[in-house]
């Protein structure tokens, strides 16, 4: 059982970092990651999916996540020129400890894209989110961040924003 203030913390990292996505603070959001993060958004709602056998949206390790980022702060990820405009809504977070000492925090989501690049269409995307958390130099940090989309296994508008 985590403690309330260990609790109060997961909740405002998780918080933290869908403003920092929704904002477009790429620099912000690339921070709170440690060096050895994974970002996957797997092609399926399968709780017993595996990366390594099955198809995923994104499943990036930290350099690849670096490069998503480099992309998006120097306009050559056109699908992004001029960045969507987003803001998600989070709720049912759970954070509870892992064996390993990290923090295993989920919670559901809502997000609005207004894609704006071509049409100008509004995108929703509804899912669960699963952050594992570690706590680097006393600071909160995420290792990995597993995305499952309602929808998953549909076809997907583009994905080249931080989800």
């Amino acid at each position: 059982m985590l403690s309330d203030a260990e609790y109060r913390a997961a909740v405002e990292f998780v918080y933290r970092e869908a403003r920092l996505a929704d904002e477009a603070r790429y620099a912000e959001w690339l921070a709170l990651w440690t060096d050895d993060g994974v970002y996957w958004v797997p092609a399926t709602t399968d709780p017993g999916a595996d990366p390594d056998k099955h198809i995923s949206h994104i499943y990036d390790n930290r350099g690849r996540i670096e490069t998503r980022i480099k992309l998006l702060q120097t306009g050559y990820r056109y699908s992004q020129e001029p960045a969507s405009l987003m803001r998600r809504l989070v709720s049912n977070i759970e954070a509870a400890p892992a064996d390993n000492g990290e923090l295993v925090v989920e919670s559901n989501f809502v997000l609005a894209e207004l894609a704006i690049q071509a049409k100008r269409e509004m995108h929703w995307w509804v899912g669960r989110t699963t952050h594992r958390l570690r706590r680097v130099g006393g600071e909160l940090r995420m290792c990995r961040k597993k995305v499952v989309l309602v929808n998953a296994a549909e076809p997907l508008p583009n994905l080249s924003f931080l989800i």
